[in-house]
């Protein structure tokens, strides 16, 4: 059955946007014009680079902005000449005025990467992860003007795998958040849509993840260490230092081992990983990057390396 078209305006800037942009412009809905943020420099020359967002718009010769802000007359005038009946917001990276959030018919929806009202905030992928929390999933959120508080237009849940990573993570619920937008809109077309008020007294907040955050704490216990890894995968990357310089560990997996060294102690080592003690069981190193150098496995970093771990020393 097709469905009512609705006239979009969609904000957002990365590739998690981006996603959800491309469904939209294959959907029945129509995008009148996309705000995303200003081209910043990326890569090692510092060449300023346009967001994912807006090279998808460019593809589909649809109208892009790039203001610093929205609080502007010119900028508001820009949403409001749109004259579109909803507005889809998605790591847009830029705080809407309430004057902003009234423009459009129907008012501005949000993609969240949680089950709100849990992990509201600017980390929600990560700090699900962290947690060790088994489901997640997005949430389509009629906005307002408090931090990813308005009601909820729709969730979907994701079950998280055992060897989640915030990058595997970001990729799942990108797909998940495009298919319940476009799923909301649809139901947003034909007045079917019914919101909820948020149980605020559920709510938890996810914090922005910090590099100092990355700095492995050996003390703690090897569960907790190794959804540390994940949830710093791809950034910030989770570290220790060995030999004076900073490895990164890229992969690692809690190993259920009796062991009463101390923390940082290296237990084992061999191809299949460097275990190394922690505050409660052993954490075995799978992934592991000297600085300067590439990602290396288990196997290439022992081989390279085996001289220097020495069991009963520590990975100091």
């Amino acid at each position: 059955m097709a469905h009512p078209s609705l006239r979009v305006i969609f904000a957002g800037t990365p590739e998690f946007a981006a996603v959800a942009l491309e469904a939209l412009i294959n959907s029945p809905h129509q995008v009148v014009s996309v705000f995303t943020q200003p081209d910043r420099p990326s890569g090692r020359g510092l060449k300023l680079t346009a967001s994912p967002v807006k090279q998808l718009a460019i593809q589909y010769q649809i109208p892009v902005y790039q203001p610093t802000s929205l609080k502007g007359a010119y900028e508001q005038e820009l949403i409001a000449n749109g004259k579109a009946d909803v507005m889809v917001v998605a790591a847009y990276g830029m705080l809407l005025p309430a004057t902003v959030l009234r423009i459009p018919r129907l008012g501005c929806i949000n993609i969240h990467p949680s089950l709100l009202p849990r992990w509201r905030g600017a980390a929600p992928i990560q700090r699900a992860i962290y947690a060790g929390d088994t489901i997640t999933g997005v949430t389509i959120m009629q906005m307002d003007a408090g931090l990813d508080t308005g009601p909820i237009l729709l969730t979907r849940q994701y079950v998280m795998d055992p060897d989640e990573t915030s990058q595997t993570l970001h990729d799942a619920l990108a797909k998940l958040g495009a298919e319940a937008l476009i799923e909301t809109l649809n139901l947003l077309a034909t007045d079917k849509m019914e919101p909820k008020t948020q149980e605020n007294h559920l709510a938890t907040y996810a914090h922005k993840i910090t590099k100092e955050e990355a700095l492995i704490d050996w003390t703690r216990p090897a569960v907790e260490l190794e959804r540390e890894i994940r949830a710093f995968n791809p950034w910030p990357i989770a570290y220790t230092s060995w030999q004076g310089q900073h490895v990164r560990i890229w992969r690692a997996k809690a190993i259920a081992k009796q062991q009463s060294a101390e923390p940082r102690t290296i237990v084992h080592a061999s191809q299949d990983g460097i275990d190394i003690a922690t505050g409660e069981g052993v954490l075995r190193l799978l992934q592991l990057q000297l600085p300067g150098g590439k990602v290396l496995t288990a196997a290439d970093f022992y081989n390279a390396k085996h001289n220097e771990l020495i069991t009963g020393e520590k990975f100091i």
